[in-house]
């Protein structure tokens, strides 16, 4: 069982607190914006939606 991760560009200001926050490096930034490139690794913990003040970001158990 993992995780799906949506990242609503539109929503992403590409401040990469995602990137520095997730503790298995699920994210990098490209262009400026955040992309899931380790969803697999996702622990669900959801410290990215946390962190995320444009509500960006969703995490659904698979």
């Amino acid at each position: 069982m993992g995780y799906k991760i949506t990242i609503d560009v539109e929503k992403c200001i590409g401040d990469g607190e995602c990137v520095d926050v997730c503790p298995v490096e699920v994210y990098e930034m490209q262009d400026g914006k955040a992309v899931a490139v380790n969803e697999e690794e996702c622990l669900g913990c959801e410290s990215c939606v946390e962190v995320c003040e444009q509500d960006a970001i969703t995490v659904e158990e698979e």
